[in-house]
């Protein structure tokens, strides 16, 4: 636990002084890109003083000037920031309404041009799904975490509908996203933060043009049991400090590449 209070030590005053740098931005960028790339910081800075490695799987498999849907599955708070370190494209969150109340860190949300979902609120959640689709006609990509909230088993759970119907509506290629090893780092309803080493693999797009709203229960299970099958695979972690120094590598398997963050 000292280990993990001493991280947030140096992550709390980090996090806030680059929220404000963004809320500022945000105002001359409408676009949000500029503020992404804050928040890619941000997360790399994380990782960094977790002690946390990355190894990416599949980058050769998207496009980055292509809009896609990215589906993750979600095990961790971890996972957000992993995704926002490793994936090097823009992209807009779409994040549950509650995120959007933390002082400071929810305007910095809002500044970037990521879009809340009240799933409490059918009607805003459809509102929602509309901005979506227009940010995705010019040109941005969004992610999203289809179970909706943090595995507490580990388990893949099943998914909610929304995302498909963006991808139907949109006729975006939905690209599914794994994470492994993130819950070792920090389980739901956990505090502590355990240095370590995950893989984020990025799977082929899936064509969504051929789908309707009423076989999306089709694409549903298409993209779970993907995300399913590459979840389940054997990946051991070893969560010792001493093998994990306070700087870290990251390596791409498919284009042989490492770079120091």
């Amino acid at each position: 636990m000292i280990r993990t209070a001493l991280i947030i030590l140096f992550g709390l005053p980090v996090t806030t002084v680059l929220c404000i740098i963004a809320i500022i931005i945000s105002f001359f960028s409408h676009a949000g890109n500029s503020v992404h790339i804050i928040a890619r910081i941000w997360a790399k800075y994380i990782l960094f003083v977790s002690g946390i490695g990355v190894t990416v799987e599949g980058l050769a498999n998207i496009d980055p000037s292509q809009s896609y849907i990215y589906m993750s599955n979600h095990h961790s708070n971890f996972d957000m920031p992993v995704l926002l370190g490793c994936l090097p494209i823009q992209f807009r969150w779409i994040a549950k309404a509650e995120l959007f109340k933390i002082p400071i860190f929810g305007r910095a949300m809002s500044g970037a041009g990521y879009v809340k979902i009240d799933r409490s609120n059918r009607k805003s959640a459809f509102k929602s799904i509309g901005q979506v689709a227009a940010k995705m006609k010019n040109g941005v990509s969004v992610m999203i975490f289809p179970e909706g909230t943090r595995s507490e088993d580990g388990d893949v759970k099943p998914f909610k509908k929304g995302g498909f119907v963006m991808a139907v509506d949109t006729g975006a290629p939905i690209v599914p996203v794994i994470l492994r090893g993130s819950r070792s780092i920090m389980a739901k309803g956990s505090w502590r933060i355990n240095p370590g080493n995950g893989v984020l693999s990025i799977e082929k797009p899936i064509d969504t043009t051929d789908y309707t709203w009423d076989p999306k229960e089709d694409l549903i299970k298409t993209v779970r049991n993907i995300i399913c099958q590459v979840f389940e695979k054997e990946t051991k972690f070893d969560t010792s400090a001493e093998n994990y120094p306070s700087w870290r590598i990251w390596r791409n398997r498919h284009e042989h590449v490492g770079t120091r963050i």
